[in-house]
């Protein structure tokens, strides 16, 4: 199977090269606009011809659009650059498919999507965010994903070409981007924290990807949320809004002393979950690391990241660094 990934040179397209080249069953190309040792064309998605190339001489059955803007560069790109990279270069990439007879199409969305849904009112229990709840974006990125998910489902509306948009939490090694978070927390026990409800390792991105591949002609369109199983329910969002140590305490009695044996503290309040039962029931998705096993790593002094998301590492965002966190957030 010959796969295209756009992105190549950014976390999951590189993540994605990386794990299939040692898969006998799946011959990877990769397009960036940036060369890199993952990267076989170079060139932006804005280009149409681009595309065209890409697909012509790597012979693609399937597409994996990892390439985007994303959160990081709400504050430093301009809304048009937003529009022509997520939408029209998603938009170059879905109607040259079509014409190249491309098989399966595959967009990498975020759950950033789901934008100011995703905060409930102070006092109101935490926010359970399914595929059901309807996005409302708090940004040019979130706006322009929804876009460029919406071209997808028309897409397989109209040309038949099936589409499975994967919507993933966060999984990037960079530092918080919230000073609060960044001086009140260890990196590490922010991230496993958030292993609880709204992150997800690069290996297990992987996965989701090649199932939705296989899925995708019987699926013809779907979104799926990718992130890792959380131990939560329903019935406990409004003690989660107000005392997250006690609901974690409950389903991993060992999480207090494993945590102090580190120093590390759970978050007081979790204000939203994000939940993969579609994936796991429709995709067949098994994501391998969650809380528990970030658990069992603190415990035995080692590194809770996949070796695939170890060996991928940190990127940044930016060409530049910024006195003031991983990248300036936009207000």
């Amino acid at each position: 199977m010959r796969i295209l990934v756009t992105g190549s040179r950014g976390h999951l397209g590189e993540a994605l090269i990386r794990a299939w080249r040692d898969d006998s069953s799946i011959e990877p190309f990769g397009v960036d606009q940036l060369d890199s040792p993952f990267t076989d064309f170079v060139g932006s998605i804005v280009d149409r011809e681009v595309v065209a190339e890409a697909l012509a001489e790597s012979r693609a059955e399937v597409v994996v659009h990892a390439a985007t803007l994303h959160k990081p560069h709400v504050a430093t790109h301009s809304r048009q650059e937003f529009v022509d990279t997520n939408v029209t270069g998603t938009l170059h990439l879905l109607e040259e498919s079509v014409r190249a007879g491309v098989q399966a199409f595959v967009f990498v969305s975020t759950t950033s999507a789901f934008g100011r849904a995703l905060v409930p009112p102070a006092g109101a229990p935490a926010a359970w965010i399914t595929e059901d709840v309807r996005p409302v974006p708090r940004n040019i990125y979130g706006v322009t994903k929804c876009a460029a998910e919406d071209l997808c489902e028309l897409a397989h509306r109209k040309d038949r070409l099936p589409c499975v948009v994967l919507r993933t939490s966060r999984f990037f090694p960079e530092a918080d981007d919230n000073r609060a978070t960044r001086d009140a927390y260890d990196d590490a026990n922010a991230k496993a924290n958030e292993m609880l409800y709204r992150r997800v390792d690069l290996a297990d991105i992987v996965d989701a990807c090649r199932l939705a591949i296989d899925r995708a002609d019987a699926l013809g369109f779907a979104r799926f949320i990718v992130s890792a199983t959380t131990p939560f329910t329903p019935d406990e969002l409004l003690e989660l809004r107000e005392d997250a140590p006690r609901v974690v305490a409950r389903h991993y009695p060992d999480f207090e002393s494993i945590y102090a044996s580190r120093g590390w503290r759970m978050f007081p309040s979790i204000e939203r979950v994000y939940v993969n039962h579609r994936a796991r029931t429709e995709l067949g998705w098994r994501p391998r690391y969650d809380f528990r096993h970030a658990l069992d790593c603190v415990a035995a002094g080692e590194d809770f990241r996949s070796p695939l998301a170890r060996a991928v590492g940190a990127k940044g965002y930016h060409d530049r660094t910024f006195d003031d966190g991983p990248y300036p957030v936009d207000a």
